[in-house]
This record gives structure tokens, sequence and C-alpha cells, in this order.
């Protein structure tokens, strides 16, 4: 009985350690960025500073399934076009604000927004205290 209590033990931790959804984070700017869904692949986590825009690095460029922000009073806007670039979409170039609130953000392939995000910037809720974080 220890032995087989003592096997489930180590299979549920090695299996909560290859869980597909990383280990939720909360500072302000901090944006998980991966190109599977579920957090998995090639991935590339970071505090981004605010109002400032960054180019995905080019492993990411248009390959971005995963565009998760943290569990922080933030948003971002994922873009078409390179920071600084020209906007030529009839429609626009983002699709939205993008918080930890967002039901696609660990599966861009929902939307179809995997294929497209160039560039992003994120910004501090009207309502959350940065101090806080």
């Amino acid at each position: 009985m220890l032995f087989s209590a003592t096997i489930a033990g180590f299979l549920l931790a090695f299996l909560a350690q290859g869980s597909p959804v990383p280990t939720e984070h909360n500072k302000i700017g901090g944006v998980l960025i991966c190109n599977d869904p579920n957090g998995q692949g090639h991935c590339e986590y970071a505090v981004y500073e605010l109002e400032k825009c960054y180019n995905l690095p080019p492993a990411l460029v248009n390959n971005a399934a995963t565009f998760a922000p943290d569990d922080a009073p933030f948003y971002c806007y994922p873009y078409l076009t390179a920071c600084g670039g020209v906007c030529k979409s009839p429609t626009g170039c983002t699709m939205g604000a993008v918080s930890s609130d967002y039901e696609h953000k660990f599966n861009l392939t929902e939307v179809g927004w995997n294929k497209y995000i160039t560039s992003f910037d994120c910004h501090l809720n009207k309502t959350g205290d940065a101090t806080s974080q």
C-alpha cells in the first residue's frame, strides 16, 4: 500500500510538472508567448515595460498560438505590423485588447490570430494600481 501511494505521489508530481498550461504569474507587464497552443512549443516569457511597443522574437513572428498576459491589472494589444509600421488593413491592425481574462489567450488558433501577431504593446488598466503589485 505504501509503495503504491508513493508511486501515485510521484506520478501526480510528474504530471503537474508537464502540465500544458504554465503556472500562473501575476506581474504587471508579464506575458507568455508560445508558438503552440496551451503554452507549448517554443515559449518566451518576460515582463515588458508598459506603453512601449515590442516586436516579437523571430521564432514567434506570425507564429504565436499562445499570447497570455499575467493575471494583473493590465492588457496588451497584439498588432499585425512591426513597431512603427503603417497599418494598411481595412479592418484594423489589432485583434483588440488581450488581458488575463481573455478566453483564447492560450489558443489563438480559435480566433485565427496565431499567424498574424508581429508586435504588441501593453497598458495599465485605468482601475489598476501599479503600486499594489
